[in-house]
């Protein structure tokens, strides 16, 4: 009788006593590793593989990382791709993340051996950032930044909005029903197209808390349309707040009709509040600038524990402000000449092994809700469409964009020196 050998399928505890595996049960973690030693045992009980080779198929199936999250190479032309996290961090943020994931003096003065205010070197870099502002606070996101002002300021009150400001902000989330959730009541006014100044000044009453001027900043109306600068609303007598969404703290040439942060506050608004994800080119925050009475009010309400920011966001906030020049904002004002080389010169690479390859130009977009319509003249690379699943299947998963029945790989957000893995990702899937 012949022996099946799917019996003698090697006990788990056997397989995970291999220097391979508990190398990696230290990086990786038992649970881990575990589970790629319980499919390579099933594997061999099917018979997909030899008893003997249980151990060895365990240590090719795992996971380079604790994390199931995937790097990946934004060849979409779109900087603020919402999909793929937003902004990417600066080294200088990535190094501030590292710095803070063990002890360190987050709300404690060494000097003095006392509790201190909560992430103060990075609430000062943004005060540094937009002296227009009297104080400033930081929230968990822009969402959170908004819903704590009308949380602090309105609860109870009445919040005028215009009607073409009533916006969603993704994934179903619109903006009347964040606000309602925090117990105000939205006194709209205008029309989707056309607001007044007389609007609002109807508007307001006793009841009312604040008005707020929010911009458009994921979608566009042109034609016979008007809106209220935030000037004129400063002089109804009641406080203003403006959210600008995008994260913007000073005026960009490449981005005229994007508000910023210090330009309102200049104009009047009593609170600005905006993402830390988006234009600043940090990690996901929300920021609070503007009148030291009101943030000092947001700081203080019991909502603010609940949205407030942790370590790791202080620290990569800080950074992100006081380093040198973010992959945002150099991705954004990418010199359109030299974009067109490179992919010329990855194109001619790729076209030399035999690929249907061929650089065209390419407009990118801001994404993330910020400067919609604005086009970002570069350049791309041209393949046939079936490289698009496979590109963002292989590794480096690379993500392009399908137009006019052509993988385009748009390289304003590929770092330079990763135009190798570019082509090297390319070459493989025709491999």
């Amino acid at each position: 009788m012949v022996e099946d050998l799917r019996r003698r399928v090697p006990r788990t505890d056997v397989v995970l006593a291999d220097p391979r595996l508990v190398a990696a049960t230290e990086r990786l973690g038992r649970a881990v590793v575990k589970q790629a030693v319980v499919a390579a045992q099933d594997a061999a009980r099917r018979g997909d593989i030899h008893v003997t080779a249980v151990a060895d198929h365990a240590a090719a199936h795992l996971p380079a990382h604790a994390t199931t999250l995937r790097p990946v190479v934004n060849a979409t032309g779109v900087v603020l791709h919402t999909n793929l996290g937003r902004a990417p961090l600066s080294p200088a943020a990535v190094e501030a993340l590292t710095l803070a994931a063990g002890y360190v003096d987050v709300e404690y003065d060494v000097a003095t051996g006392e509790r201190s205010a909560r992430g103060r070197g990075a609430l000062e870099a943004l005060r540094l950032a937009v002296p227009d502002a009297e104080d400033v606070h930081l929230v968990n996101n822009g969402a959170a930044a908004l819903v704590l002002a009308a949380t602090a300021l309105a609860a109870g009150q009445e919040i005028v909005v215009s009607r073409g400001e009533m916006v969603e902000i993704g994934d179903g989330f619109r903006l009347p029903d964040l606000l309602q959730s925090t117990g105000a009541t939205l006194r709209e006014v205008g029309t989707t197209n056309r607001t007044t100044l007389a609007d609002y000044a109807a508007a307001i009453g006793t009841r009312t808390g604040f008005v707020l001027k929010v911009h458009p900043s994921n979608f566009r109306i042109d034609g016979f349309t008007s809106a209220v600068a935030v000037s004129e609303l400063a002089t109804l007598g009641v406080p203003v707040v403006g959210d600008i969404g995008s994260g913007l703290l000073a005026a960009d040439p490449l981005l005229p009709d994007e508000p910023d942060a210090a330009g309102w506050l200049k104009a009047g608004a009593a609170l600005v509040t905006a993402s830390g994800d988006k234009l600043l080119g940090g990690p996901q925050a929300g920021l609070i600038l503007g009148r030291a009475d009101l943030v000092r009010a947001l700081r203080r309400h019991p909502l603010a524990r609940a949205l407030r920011t942790d370590k790791l966001t202080i620290a990569a906030v800080e950074a992100t402000l006081r380093g040198p020049s973010r992959p945002t904002h150099d991705t954004l004002h990418a010199d359109p000449e030299v974009l067109r080389r490179r992919a010329a010169g990855l194109a001619e690479t790729l076209s030399r092994q035999g690929v249907d390859a061929v650089a065209v130009p390419s407009d990118g977009a801001v994404g993330g809700g910020g400067a919609p319509g604005l086009a970002l003249p570069g350049w791309a690379v041209s393949l046939p469409p079936v490289y698009a699943e496979a590109l963002r299947r292989g590794s480096p998963c690379v993500v392009g964009r399908v137009e006019r029945d052509r993988c385009l790989l748009d390289l304003r957000c590929v770092p330079a020196d990763r135009d190798d893995d570019v082509a090297a990702a390319v070459l493989a899937v025709g491999a």
